[in-house]
C-alpha cells in the first residue's frame, strides 16, 4: 500500500505543473466494489470454490492415511526392533513433509486460478475505465481502493508543487 500511495504522490506532483493554468478533470472509482458487483464474479467464484473443495478433500483423504499410519506406529513402537521403528518414524516424517508441501503447493495453486480467474474481469474494468475517461475528458482515473486517496474534491484542483518545495527547504 505505501508503494501505491508514494506512486500516487508522485504522480500528482508531476501532473500539477503541467496543468497549473487549467482546471483538472479527473474522475474516481473503487476497482473492488465494482469487480465484486460484476455478475461475472459469480461464476468464477463457483468456480474457483469448486476447485478449493477437491483440494481440500484430498489433503483429508492424506491426513486421514497419516493417522491411520501413526495410529498404527503407536501401538506397534513398543514391539519394534530399533531399525523398524527407526524406518516407520522416517516414513511419518516423509508422510508429514510431503502432506505440508502439498498444501502450500494447493494454496499457491488455488491463488493462481484466482488470478487467472479474474484477469479477464480487470481487463475489462481497465478498458472500461479508460473508456469513460476518454468520453469524459479525464485527465487520469484513480482507484480509491485501499485509501490512497483519503479525500478527492473534483471541483478544485491546484499546483502543489510550490508548497511541496517549501516543506522540503527546496526554495526554487
Amino acid at each position: 500500500m505505501n508503494i501505491m500511495k508514494k506512486f500516487l504522490l508522485t504522480l500528482l506532483v508531476i501532473a500539477m505543473p503541467l496543468v497549473a493554468g487549467a482546471q483538472v478533470k479527473f474522475g474516481y472509482f473503487s476497482f473492488s466494489e465494482i469487480l465484486n458487483a460484476m455478475p461475472d464474479r459469480a461464476a468464477a467464484d463457483r468456480n474457483l470454490a469448486d476447485l478449493r473443495i477437491k483440494y481440500d478433500a484430498e489433503m483429508k483423504r492424506a491426513e486421514n492415511e497419516f493417522n491411520v499410519k501413526y495410529e498404527e506406529f503407536l501401538e506397534g513402537q513398543r514391539d519394534f526392533v530399533p531399525s523398524i521403528l527407526h524406518k516407520r518414524q522416517a516414513e511419518l516424517q516423509e508422510m508429514m513433509e510431503k502432506n505440508v508441501a502439498f498444501r502450500k503447493e494447493a494454496e499457491r495453486l488455488l491463488k493462481q486460478a484466482q488470478d487467472d480467474a479474474y484477469a479477464p474481469l480487470r481487463k475489462k474494468i481497465n478498458e472500461a475505465a479508460a473508456k469513460v475517461g476518454s468520453a469524459r475528458g479525464y485527465a487520469f482515473i484513480l482507484n480509491t481502493d485501499g485509501d490512497a486517496c483519503p479525500y478527492i474534491d473534483a471541483s478544485m484542483s491546484e499546483d502543489a508543487t510550490i508548497f511541496i518545495r517549501e516543506l522540503l527547504g527546496m526554495n526554487n
